[in-house]
């Protein structure tokens, strides 16, 4: 079984780390292509523009509508089921973002959906 991690762009890479995935849509502010450790990125496993923005008018206030509609955008994606048959084979996957809001981003968004969704592959 696939663990799937999270952890912010700017914290440094480590050994446990395993396969490193960039899931933020826009290259995160003040980092250097060459500094940053990742495997892959994967622009299109993340929210549509449209939902990223109206999200970020409102981080708290929007969260619950957001993770919702945000799962149905994961549910009906091809890049998402693509993704997950990419890294099922991996022991660890860490999914990187660049949000300085650790409860309210995406990417735990992605993780849940992802620990729910490898287990049956």
């Amino acid at each position: 079984m696939t663990v799937v991690k999270i952890k912010r762009v700017y914290e440094d890479p480590s050994a446990t780390d395993g396969y490193r995935v960039l899931v933020d849509r826009l290259w995160p502010r003040g980092m250097k292509k060459e500094y940053l450790k990742y495997d892959s990125w994967e622009k299109d496993i993340t929210p549509s523009p449209e939902l990223r923005k109206w999200f970020h008018e409102d981080f708290v206030g929007h969260w619950n509508e957001f993770a919702a509609l945000y799962e149905k955008e994961l549910e009906n994606s091809p890049a998402v089921a693509a993704f997950m048959d990419r890294i099922s084979g991996q022991k660890t996957v860490t999914l990187l973002y660049a949000s300085k809001e650790p409860l309210h981003n995406h990417a735990l968004i992605l993780q849940h959906y992802l620990q729910a969704h490898l287990k049956d592959k």
